[in-house]
């Protein structure tokens, strides 16, 4: 049974690691043999080596028993990584029992092993690429040729002896196999070789062709060859080894083109592109961005959306701020509870600290409502007199017999009121007569509209309250007030731009003119005049949008050149004309549109060439357009340079600039103009 030598080159290593420590260890009377087989039958008996017992204080055979013991292990772990992926062609399922050391070393076998099965089933050749490793190699070639001459994979578990110290140079030929490999180090390929045992062959990655030298490899230009996969309103970008697609139109204001092609919203207060004022705290938004105070306004006060500080009224609040009994009034900055005073009815009073109606004592009074020598009883609310043996109640000088008091609680329900002869019922607040003219109703004070928008009847009582929109008021409990949405904790950030405040309700309005209010009634949107053909453009003119407004731009090709694309003119043909040949090659537009006062410096415009080779250089100039100096040119490397604005812009304009870039490429200089539109707009 062959066996595969997957560990012999480490165990090689260190049979010659310990004939160098050989001489010290004859010195301390112990052989380099004693000390490694010690080390293999720990291995062999325990699996472990951590708690390895040392049979010397010398250092030197301490190591070799170390070493040794951890070379066993290793043959241990891979040989039953190649057995677990012979038998269950597969590794996952394995669960280490000791350590992380041993599903280290079991998991790369058992994988290179994997390799080189699958490689033999699918027909490919069973020499390994050098990138996996030597050792993985071993297992991956192994595997792969057991499955060709179906001979058994494993580790030898003989342990180092003493007469294989002495290394033959065939010996080492065989632990090598790849020492006569045509394809070692790479062979002459420039990207992949395959041994043919007779000579080799060079193939390439995915996205390149093998040049008729066959050796040498060279990119597959995707976009000429229409292998590529972009689709409509897409241009197609070569790059090393693939492509990618770039949209030809752009993303519009507060946003920016990707790799792959989308619009991303550009975080405007990470860049440093915002205008907020320094005492204003910039907050991204889609496709722009929101300026904060950083003033923060005193307890109960808010801020609006230009820093005013607006007084919070506390009693509109969901949790209210007083207690029952009391009723909330509003201040400056604060509010205050006031006590509800209730009204007390006939023959009660309000208690000393005002929360409740208590009983009038009448007959403790100095008047002596029954009169001199007849006896005052106090009642709840009431009093009635007893007179003296052979007297009745007196009123006007008539003697009378007072019902009232003869049957009390019997003939009216709330209140009897005596009267000469006869007596007749009345009723508390809140409450009226009935047809008998003794029980009580509810009254509904509804029906006499007390309310100045809607009213409730409650048993004895009522209650006024508002429409939405509205409060009550604080005064007299009946009218109703408008609520101030723009002065409520929320209403500085109702609105984007502005709001306004109308009876029942609030109106949030945009500027007069390039905006639109959101579906929300809240945002302002802006208007797209190019989409909506609300534009003035003629035929022959692009409309292009810009933050509140448009613009119409005319591309016009100048003489020598011919339109390839809506933004782009190309040189014509010059054959021998020097002049011709000193224009640029190509002269492409584009369009910006930023907010005024954005910090600076900030870079705006990226240009270089499409596809970079070594030893390009490229000079970037502004030609024309920025007599005022906000903008310069920056340097990145040899084939890409920058626009930077280094002046900040305050007022709305419209700039043109012409950028031109000087490419150098093997001795020749081309030169390419940019047209950049830059429009800057005032930001909400």
């Amino acid at each position: 049974m062959d066996k595969l030598r997957g560990a012999r080159p480490l165990r090689l290593l260190l049979l010659l690691l310990l004939l160098a420590l050989l001489p010290a260890l004859r010195g301390q009377d112990l052989s380099m043999e004693e000390c490694c087989d010690k080390g293999v039958e720990w291995a062999n008996k325990n699996r472990i080596c951590t708690s390895l017992p040392l049979i010397s204080e010398s250092r030197e055979c301490s190591m070799t028993q170390v070493q040794c013991c951890r070379s066993k292990l290793e043959e241990h772990y891979c040989s039953d990584g190649i057995e677990f992926a012979s038998v269950h062609e597969e590794c996952d399922s394995h669960n280490g029992e000791n350590s992380t050391c041993e599903a280290e070393y079991f998991k790369k076998c058992c994988y290179c092993c994997l390799l080189g099965k699958t490689a033999q089933v699918q027909g490919q050749s069973c020499e390994p690429n050098l990138k996996i490793g030597y050792q993985c190699g071993i297992v991956f070639r192994a595997c792969c040729v057991k499955g060709q001459e179906g001979t058994d994979v494993s580790i030898s578990d003989d342990a180092p002896k003493k007469e294989q110290v002495e290394i033959s140079k065939e010996e080492l030929d065989q632990e090598d196999p790849y020492l006569h490999d045509g394809c070692r180090g790479g062979g002459p390929c420039s990207q992949q070789c395959r041994d043919t045992g007779s000579s080799y062959v060079c193939s390439c990655f995915v996205g390149y062709q093998l040049q008729p030298d066959g050796v040498n490899c060279e990119d597959i230009n995707e976009c000429i060859t229409g292998t590529h996969s972009c689709g409509i309103g897409q241009t197609c970008v070569n790059t090393l080894g693939s492509f990618r697609c770039q949209r030809d139109t752009s993303c519009g204001t507060g946003y920016e083109l990707t790799d792959d092609s989308r619009c991303k919203d550009i975080d405007e207060c990470e860049t440093g592109t915002h205008n907020c004022p320094p005492d204003f705290i910039c907050q991204n938004t889609p496709g722009s961005f929101r300026c904060r105070p950083k003033l923060q306004c005193m307890n109960g006060f808010i801020q609006d959306a230009l820093g005013n500080c607006i007084d919070i009224n506390e009693c509109l609040s969901t949790n209210m701020p007083c207690p029952a009994g009391q009723i909330c009034i509003n201040t400056d900055g604060s509010y205050t509870c006031q006590r509800i005073s209730p009204s007390c009815g006939r023959g009660y009073h309000l208690n000393e600290d005002g929360t409740r109606c208590v009983d009038v004592d009448e007959c403790s009074s100095s008047d002596q409502p029954c009169g001199e020598g007849h006896v005052c009883i106090n009642g709840p609310g009431n009093y009635r007199c007893e007179c003296k043996s052979g007297y009745s109640f007196d009123v006007i000088s008539r003697t009378y017999i007072n019902e009232c008091r003869r049957y009390p609680g019997r003939l009216c329900a709330h209140k009897c009121e005596n009267t000469p002869g006869s007596y007749y019922c009345t009723c508390t607040m809140g409450f009226k007569l009935s047809s008998d003219g003794r029980s009580c109703e509810d009254l509904n004070e509804c029906e006499s509209s007390p309310c100045s928008q809607e009213c409730a009847n409650v048993y004895g009582s009522y209650q006024c309250y508002c429409r939405r929109g509205f409060q009550l008021s604080d005064i007299d409990g009946i009218s109703c007030e408008d609520i101030d949405e723009c002065a409520l904790p929320t209403g500085g950030h109702i609105c984007s731009f502005r709001c306004i405040n109308i009876p029942g309700s609030f109106q949030c309005t945009c500027p007069s003119t390039g905006y639109r209010l959101a579906p929300n009634a809240r945002n302002c949107q802006d208007i797209d005049e190019c989409v909506t053909e609300t534009h003035n453009c003629s035929f022959n003119e692009t409309c292009f949008n810009i933050q509140g407004g448009f613009r119409c731009l005319s591309l016009e090709c100048p003489e020598n050149y011919r339109k390839s694309g809506d933004t782009r003119c190309e040189r014509l043909p010059c054959n021998e004309n020097k002049e011709c040949q000193s224009l640029p090659l190509r002269i492409t537009y584009y369009h910006l549109s930023f907010p005024t006062n954005i910090q600076v410096p900030t870079d705006i415009f990226r240009m270089g060439p499409s596809n970079a080779v070594p030893g390009d250089k490229i000079l970037l100039s502004i030609i024309s357009g920025n007599q005022e100096g906000f903008f310069t040119t920056k340097k990145v490397n040899n084939h890409s340079g920058i626009v930077v604005m280094q002046r900040q812009i305050t007022e709305p304009r419209d700039l043109l600039l012409t950028i031109q870039m000087q490419l150098t490429r093997h001795g020749t200089v081309n030169t390419f103009i940019a047209k950049l539109f830059v429009f800057v707009s005032a930001q909400l």
